[in-house]
């Protein structure tokens, strides 16, 4: 059985070997209530890459998207927030 990794660009998203075991762990509990069957090390941390390579980039992107918007935002309110009157000089 070929990883899902193998032979491909390398993900600009990366996991933390800490966040990556965590989401194992949940992942394998999650499978186990779900289907009452006991998900491998080697399938959950195979399932982890297949999400963090096809749901990352997407999420990850909207993430962006959303920051983005929301800073764009603020600094339109920036205007009205500090805007000091010119004085007229007499």
């Amino acid at each position: 059985m070929k990883a899902i990794n193998d032979n491909q660009e390398p993900l600009r998203i990366r996991l933390s070997e800490e966040r990556r075991a965590g989401l194992e762990r949940d992942l394998s509990a999650m499978h186990e209530d779900a289907f009452d069957e006991p998900l491998t090390h080697f399938r959950a941390r195979e399932l982890v890459n297949f999400f963090v390579k096809h749901l990352g980039p997407p999420v990850y992107n909207q993430a962006i998207a959303d920051a983005r918007g929301f800073m764009l935002e603020k600094l339109e309110d920036l205007d009205v927030e500090v805007y000091e009157p010119d004085g007229e000089l007499r």
